[in-house]
């Protein structure tokens, strides 16, 4: 007789016995894989930190001395933006509303809530780099707007109020640093579409705080240019620092994250799923005639 257990020859599966992929339970420990050493990693990130901070080093130097073409940049952008922002009501109260959405304050609670919840679900040292983002971040931008000391456009009828130096855009930078946190953070997980989606939103929404900055007055176009690359240092300059600290941990951090919410987010999915109701006893199937649960009996 042929064998029709389905079960391989040599295999150590018991009868009666339930395979780990088809239970409900979640582990006591992440399953380990195989990432990619972080040392790896290293050269690329410093290779960001160094690189945009020389640029911004060298933007710094132009600003410093008054370089014509850029001279002539910041104050043609600034002035025609301003001359919209006046005569478009409309214009105004959007570019408004979208900057006081993306204030750093906004943004830096949306990375402190991340962090809290990376925390609960014990990704320590992946909570910790999101929370150093912002606040390196908020420490790098008023260093350098306190060494800088450079000062705001003025419009003899402004359409908006900014305190403080105007380089580097506080706004832009906060933005930035949001927007490549989260997308980082929602990489692992995400296949190349969703990729592409976050990224574009991503660099999207950052372009657009930064484009309010100028739209309202409140800053040169360097000074937004300035937000950015210091945001990339400061990205690149955390990881590094951190990947130093504590190798392989974001890493360890990252797969924790994947083994601890795929179990809720299929259990969501699966509530989702409609089932057709079902009665609370089964229905009596119909007999002969002339025998109980027949036709006969309804005569």
């Amino acid at each position: 007789m042929p064998n029709r257990d389905p079960t391989p020859m040599g295999s150590s599966r018991q009868p009666g016995k339930v395979s780990a992929m088809h239970l409900t339970s979640t582990p006591d420990r992440p399953p380990a894989g195989r990432p990619r050493p972080p040392v790896a990693r290293l050269p690329r990130y410093a290779a960001i930190a160094l690189g945009s901070t020389a640029l911004c080093g060298v933007l710094l130097v132009l600003i410093q001395t008054g370089w014509g073409p850029l001279a002539r940049l910041d104050h043609g952008w600034a002035t025609g933006l301003h001359a919209v922002a006046r005569h478009n009501l409309a214009f105004t109260v959007a570019m408004q509303t979208t900057t006081m959405l993306g204030s750093p304050l906004i943004m830096r609670t949306v990375l402190g809530l991340a962090a809290a919840w990376l925390w609960a679900i014990g990704a320590r040292t992946l909570a910790g780099w999101t929370a150093a983002q912002a606040l390196v971040g908020w420490g790098v931008e008023w260093a350098v707007k306190i060494a800088v000391d450079r000062p705001r456009p003025s419009w003899p009828d402004p359409v908006a109020q900014a305190a403080g130096p105007a380089f580097p855009s506080g706004h832009t930078m906060a933005a930035a640093i949001t927007a490549a946190t989260l997308v980082a953070l929602v990489w692992p997980r995400a296949d190349r579409r969703t990729r592409i989606i976050c990224c574009t939103l991503g660099g999207a929404g950052a372009a657009l705080i930064g484009f309010t900055r100028l739209a309202l007055g409140v800053h040169w176009p360097s000074d937004v240019l300035g937000g950015w690359l210091l945001a990339a240092g400061v990205l690149g300059g955390t990881t590094v620092l951190v990947q130093l600290w504590r190798p392989g941990a974001l890493s360890r951090d990252v797969r924790r994250v994947n083994w601890r919410t795929r179990p809720r987010v299929q259990s969501v999915l699966a509530s989702s799923v409609p089932f057709p109701e079902l009665p609370d006893q089964p229905a009596e199937e119909p007999g002969p005639p002339g025998r109980p649960g027949g036709p006969a009996d309804d005569q």
